[in-house]
């Protein structure tokens, strides 16, 4: 038996499935987990010394590669000042003021220990600022697991959200619709209904956790327009997108600001840490300054402050993401180029350092054209990969990711991977 195959063993006597979130237990793909034990640059090892390269970079965060030394020796200086204080921090002041320098559309901002946290939150004061109760959300979109956000769309339109996990109660998730992603129609019909009703509409402008997904501009300025126009919080989620697929987030790629946005992943630089920021007039409805109550015991912890403060220095070195989405699409076209040789149909896209590959003949522009692409050809592909040393997603519905450590030879020696992979899949 193997380390990881022990290790899971013995895991899953003492944590539910073996694993502290669900898409670590490979059940989409099969097989054993994988348990690292360390991990540098564009590279991490498992419990059994095998080396993969890692398109996950911890699901986002790793822009700038694993253990970067300069993150490292943040790290190492503020955890040797305490490890948390419960009580403020010029770091705290010096993140927050990033963040507003780098994503003009947020005036204030609000630090928090993980994205559902962030999204939770932001969502609670869109309806204390609003005085209403209905959000929107957009099938195959993900915001955390709160309560109000895990629903689907139920039959026809204006059908409200039912619960797709077990333990919300009906009466949360009827204050969610969930429309169709990049639905102009549906989304203008909606509001035609019940714009006096709608607290937030709350979207993933460059989706990633139902593979990439890209919103059409025409789709966020519709939604912009009848935000606006009905009075309506716009929240764009960028916990992933945000200074993934550009130093200033998707927003900026897009040319639309939101009313608030929520943050994470690589503001932490792999360390928890999240937000969600926006109008200063909307802001400060939270307390201590207003009715909307927010709090959290580790918010802005310094130890986690430090990394992520050292990463967003990285990031806004010259030609950082020029560089970056180099090599995302140098994968990108590499991997669509190697599947064609063998004619497997299979498409590819990227944004920045954010990138999805489908087992399908072209790009899909909505969920329902996602859930159509092959699983079953995209699980064997996982696994051929992963035997070869290249450690993707577990999941046909997941979005990978490059780092800055993400040289040409990594990046060739994925592709010949690749392409024995992929013959494979006609063998």
């Amino acid at each position: 038996m193997s380390q990881n195959d022990s290790l899971f063993a013995r895991a899953q006597r003492s944590t539910p499935g073996g694993v502290n979130s669900p898409v670590r237990a490979f059940r989409s793909v099969g097989g054993t987990p994988r348990f690292i034990t360390r991990a540098e640059g564009p590279y991490f090892w498992d419990a059994d010394g095998k080396r993969y390269i890692d398109y996950i970079g911890s699901w986002g965060p790793a822009i700038v590669g694993h253990a970067h030394p300069e993150v490292i020796k943040a790290v190492q200086a503020a955890a040797a000042n305490g490890l948390s204080f419960g009580a403020p921090t010029e770091g705290e002041i010096l993140m927050a003021e990033e963040i507003c320098k780098l994503v003009p559309s947020i005036e204030m901002v609000r630090l928090v220990s993980s994205g559902t946290e962030a999204a939770m939150s932001a969502l609670r004061l869109a309806r204390g600022v609003t005085g209403r109760d209905m959000v929107i959300k957009f099938e195959g979109c993900y915001h955390g697991h709160a309560d109000s956000m895990l629903v689907k769309a139920g039959s026809g339109l204006l059908t409200f959200g039912n619960p797709t996990s077990a333990g919300v109660p009906a009466d949360f998730a009827k204050h969610t619709m969930v429309l169709d992603y990049n639905d102009c129609a549906q989304l203008e019909e909606t509001f035609s209904n019940m714009g006096d009703r709608i607290a937030a509409v709350i979207v993933e402008p460059v989706a990633g956790n139902m593979n990439l997904l890209r919103a059409t501009s025409e789709f966020l300025q519709t939604m912009r327009r009848l935000c606006t126009q009905h009075g309506a919080v716009l929240m764009f989620d960028e916990v992933m997108s945000g200074f993934r697929v550009a130093l200033g987030g998707a927003q900026s790629l897009y040319g639309i600001q939101p009313d608030m946005t929520v943050l994470g992943k690589v503001i932490g630089g792999g360390l928890p840490v999240a937000a969600f920021g926006g109008r200063a007039d909307m802001m400060k409805h939270l307390a201590p300054l207003g009715p909307v109550y927010q709090a959290g015991t580790l918010s802005g912890n310094p130890v986690a402050v430090a990394a992520g403060m050292s990463t967003l220095k990285i990031i806004q070195q010259p030609s950082f993401y020029e560089k970056l989405g180099t090599q995302t699409r140098k994968l990108m076209e590499g991997m669509a180029m190697a599947a064609r040789e063998v004619g497997v149909a299979f498409s590819a896209d990227s944004v920045g350092g954010m990138f999805g590959i489908y087992f399908s003949e072209h790009v899909p522009e909505n969920y329902a054209q996602i859930m159509a692409g092959n699983k079953e050809r995209f699980n064997q592909f996982f696994h051929a990969m992963l035997d070869a040393g290249v450690y993707l997603a577990p999941s046909a519905f997941e979005a990978g990711f490059v780092s800055a450590m993400h040289s040409d030879a990594v990046i060739d020696e994925t592709l010949a991977a690749a392409r024995g992979s992929f013959a494979k899949l006609t063998a």
